[in-house]
């Protein structure tokens, strides 16, 4: 997999970004403010992650998504290395990240990537979408809160 910037004036793979957040609102802020990278395979794009600054020497890790058909292959892992090499190697010192309660594959993934829990924001989820959010069974509440030291 070539995991690459998406270049100015390429088009973002919305509907990657869809499986990991239903609101179009949220997604386009994020977008406008990060930075996105995508990861291909045969020159198609299968999944993506953005970058966003948060704070003076902080990023945080927003949106990674990977093609259904692509899942379960490691490349969820491979595109958390790239987003961590690229932050360190742009001078970044901490990268957060926040995922949903029942997000349970993600929270793995994470901590296996060397993320710690730092807090839990109840409720975010419940007040951020007008809808509920089901997965794996459990309504997502709650965003948990995850933090890297890049040094």
């Amino acid at each position: 997999m070539l995991i690459r910037k998406l270049g100015s004036g390429e088009l973002y793979p919305m509907s990657l970004f869809f499986l990991a957040d239903p609101s179009i609102e949220i997604v386009q802020d994020y977008l406008q403010r990060g930075e996105c990278y995508v990861g291909e395979v045969k020159d198609q794009i299968v999944s993506a992650y953005v970058l966003l600054p948060t704070r003076a020497r902080t990023v945080e890790l927003v949106n990674i998504a990977v093609e259904p058909r692509y899942q379960g292959r490691g490349l969820g892992k491979r595109m958390v290395a790239h987003a961590i090499d690229t932050a360190r190697k742009q001078g970044y010192k901490m990268m957060e990240i926040g995922t949903g309660n029942s997000s349970i594959g993600q929270l793995a993934l994470y901590q296996k990537c060397g993320f710690r829990i730092t807090g839990v924001d109840l409720d975010f989820f419940s007040h951020m979408y007008d809808e509920p959010i089901i997965e794996n069974g459990i309504e997502c509440r709650d965003m948990i809160r995850l933090v890297q030291r890049l040094e």
